[in-house]
């Protein structure tokens, strides 16, 4: 083989591993959709049930993404991971997400264990800002939730992460995000004081309104008691 064949094989060689890995790539991202459609489907379960016997629903919405390529990238270098996509699916547990908004705490703690009680699914991990606040003042529920999917040819477990939140607390997070990628702040250190105080002022109002909703049902009750009599 001359030089020139040799380069033409060499390059060739390299487009098709290049377009392997990135047809890899499209099929994990796929496989990521697949397991997020499956716990989108569980949850509206539990909501239409909720719904049924109490009349209202435990969720306001949901949200779901598949992290973009580029911060993917971002977050396998700063990690320091070789960037492979055997390395994306065996190191990083946040690729595909879900965001449920609800109106109050207690629903959050509510999804949460109806969620993790059910039997084909398996939580890896629990990390409980809302108990345990960010120290800049985030608050949220993350469960990091194994559940197969099933494809043509196999069954695979893949890993997504949940965060469940307060429409306040997702306020909160939505300002402190777009705030923080602002540039040339003059008092970085007095704005993100002011962020935390903020987001201890949404705790309180979140703890208030559930007590609200809980004086409301506790009437609700004692006049369903009364009527019964």
């Amino acid at each position: 083989m001359d030089a020139e064949a040799l380069k033409n094989y060499m390059e060739d060689r390299q487009q098709a591993t290049i377009l392997g890995e990135l047809q890899s790539f499209m099929y994990l991202m796929m496989e990521y959709r697949c397991a997020i459609r499956e716990i989108e489907t569980k949850l509206n379960v539990l909501n239409d049930e909720f719904s049924l016997r109490h009349e209202r629903n435990p969720f306001e919405s949901i949200e779901s993404r598949v992290k973009e390529p580029l911060s993917i990238i971002e977050k396998m270098r700063r990690k320091g991971f070789e960037l492979t996509v055997e390395n994306i699916e065996e190191k990083l547990s946040d690729v595909a997400g879900i965001r449920v908004i609800c109106s109050f705490v207690e629903d959050i703690y509510y999804l949460a264990d109806m969620l993790s009680a059910q039997d084909d699914l398996k939580v890896l991990e629990v990390k409980d800002y809302i108990k345990n606040p960010k120290p800049n003042g985030y608050r949220s529920l993350h469960l990091i939730i194994q559940i197969p999917i099933f494809l043509s040819n196999q069954k695979k477990n893949m890993r997504v992460e949940v965060q469940f939140r307060t429409i306040a607390m997702d306020f909160w997070a939505s300002v402190d995000h777009k705030l923080k990628y602002k540039k040339n702040v003059a008092n970085p250190e007095m704005i993100a004081e002011e962020l935390r105080k903020c987001a201890d002022v949404i705790s309180g109002v979140d703890q208030r309104m559930q007590e609200i909703r809980n004086m409301i049902e506790a009437e609700e009750i004692a006049d369903d008691k009364t009527d019964s009599q």
